[in-house]
Order: C-alpha cells, then sequence, then structure tokens
C-alpha cells in the first residue's frame, strides 16, 4: 500500500492548480476528484502526474469529501483544497509523522491565510486549525458546510508557527468575497431552518454586530489594519445576509417592533464596544477614533 496520498477536489481550478499539485510531488499518490469542470483543471492534473477521478458536481466540497478520501491508497491521507499549497517545511514534518509517530491517528495543521494579498493573524483567522493530515479510516466528514471532520483515536495539533502552516490563497477580489458568501450563505439559511430556527427581527442587528465586535475586538482584528477592519465589516454583512435569507424563507413575514428593544440593543451594543475601548489595546491602533465615532453615535 502507498504510505501517503494527497487528495484535492476541484472545479474549474485551472488558475491554481499547478502551484498546490507542485508543492505535493512528492506524495505517493495525488488524486484529483474534479466535478466535470468546464476549464482545464483536469487535463492539467493529469500532464502533471494526477490521478483524476470524477463525480457529480455538488454545491460544496464537504459533500464529496468521504468519496474522494475512499478513493484514495495511502496509509495516510493529507486534504488539501485547490487554493492551497504546502512549503517544504511542513511535507518534512508530515513526512517524519507518518514514518516515525505510529500512536498518532491525525493532525490538526494552522494555515496561513493570505487575503487581499495579506496574511491574515487576527480577526480570527490565525492560526486557523484544520485537520487535514490522517490515518485512512480516522477521519470523516459531515454533509453539513463548514463543519469540522469528526476525528477518532490520538491527535496532535502542530505549533502555530510559520514552518508548519499550509499556504491558503484565500479571497484575492471583493467579488470573489461577496459570490462565496452569497452561495454559502444559501446553504447556511436552509440548514438553520431544518435546525428549527425561527426567524427574529432582533437577530439582524444582534447577530452581525456579534460577529464584527468577536472579530475586530475580542479576536484583534484592528491589528490586521484596515485588512481587519474590512474582512470584520464583511463577515458582519455576511451574518446579516445569512438572517435575511431565513426571513426570505419564512416568506417575509411582517413582524412588529417595538423600538424600545432596538434602543435598549443599541445600548448594549455600546456598552459592549465602550468596554474593549476601555480595557482593550486600541490607545496606539488608527482605528481608535474611527471606533470612538461608532460609540457615540450608539
Amino acid at each position: 500500500m502507498l504510505k501517503i496520498s494527497v487528495v484535492i477536489n476541484t472545479l474549474n481550478e485551472e488558475k491554481g492548480i499547478r502551484r498546490v499539485i507542485n508543492s505535493v510531488k512528492w506524495a505517493d499518490e495525488l488524486l484529483i476528484c474534479d466535478m466535470y469542470s468546464e476549464d482545464k483543471t483536469a487535463e492539467i492534473a493529469q500532464k502533471m502526474g494526477a490521478k483524476v477521478i470524477f463525480h457529480k458536481k455538488v454545491q460544496y466540497v464537504e459533500l464529496v469529501r468521504n468519496f474522494a478520501i475512499s478513493q484514495a491508497k495511502g496509509d495516510w491521507i493529507l486534504v488539501l483544497d485547490p487554493d492551497e499549497e504546502v512549503p517544504e517545511s511542513l511535507k518534512n514534518k508530515l513526512i517524519a509523522i507518518s514514518s516515525g509517530m505510529k500512536q498518532i491517528d491525525y493532525v490538526r495543521i494552522p494555515r496561513k491565510n493570505l487575503i487581499f494579498k495579506k496574511w491574515m493573524q487576527a480577526a480570527m483567522w490565525w492560526p486557523d486549525y484544520n485537520i487535514r493530515f490522517f490515518k485512512k479510516g480516522k477521519v470523516s466528514w459531515s454533509d453539513r458546510i463548514h463543519r469540522p471532520p469528526a476525528a477518532s483515536g490520538l491527535g496532535l495539533d502542530l505549533p502555530a508557527k510559520e514552518q508548519w502552516v499550509i499556504i491558503h490563497h484565500h479571497y484575492e477580489t471583493i467579488s470573489q468575497f461577496l459570490e462565496r458568501m452569497n452561495r454559502y450563505t444559501n446553504v447556511q439559511a436552509i440548514e438553520l431552518k431544518k435546525d428549527g430556527y425561527l426567524f427574529d427581527w432582533r437577530d439582524l442587528i444582534k447577530k452581525p454586530l456579534g460577529e464584527f465586535m468577536a472579530r475586530f475586538f475580542a479576536n484583534k482584528g484592528y491589528e490586521d489594519g484596515v485588512h481587519g477592519l474590512t474582512l470584520s465589516l464583511l463577515q458582519a454583512f455576511s451574518h446579516l445576509c445569512l438572517y435575511l435569507k431565513l426571513w426570505e424563507i419564512e416568506g417575509f413575514k411582517e413582524g412588529k417592533m417595538n423600538f424600545d428593544e432596538v434602543k435598549l440593543i443599541s445600548k448594549q451594543s455600546g456598552s459592549e464596544i465602550n468596554y474593549w475601548l476601555k480595557y482593550g489595546n486600541l490607545s496606539k491602533n488608527p482605528f481608535k477614533n474611527f471606533v470612538q465615532r461608532i460609540k457615540n453615535k450608539i
């Protein structure tokens, strides 16, 4: 049996497929599970020595992860996305683990997210641990979007150091973020509805504000400058869209709003912002005045 198999799911990835393949040519098997790409993804992968199999197109990758993994022949599986790559230092570490750490069943690997041409190190983007390297049969994905896989056995977390990261060439443009956000929130809204969620207008205020404050304040998004502010706002907008789509699913039902409740929610939000202004480390940050203006208007 082969030692290490790399598994990559693809759909119209001719732009970046060479980069990820070149970073894992050391593997014993490279398996591309393509969803009938309309570009040259499969052709390029085959020419570069990958084994290409096909699966019908699905809405998001979790639905096809387990199928792709089941087709791999290695003792160990490394799962990658087509916009990722493995640096030499991580390659050596994974080979060492698979050869000399028989007690380990799966490995959580930090990801270096490059977004809008910057390595994001705050706002919940770092260390972004993912289970991506594991013994075959020890890890499986559910059919829920953006859910961590289920793992069994003994796990290992690699230290959150740049030498051990998967490099993730994430969002390159605002348009790309918005396009993916639209697709993802469609699925997430349906999942929340199936879980029994009932639309509450208060969530249109609470959820986006909570997301923004968690990323920008609690997780120090301000340390990533304009990038941190931008991505905190975009993630908050994503939450707004999600709960608006839940409202849409329920038929845009008219709901009564109590203005006193709106005022109360606004005051609570202002209190939270004030807390972070007082106790957070914003004193030397250029966004302090921006945040102060937000607080003053609430």
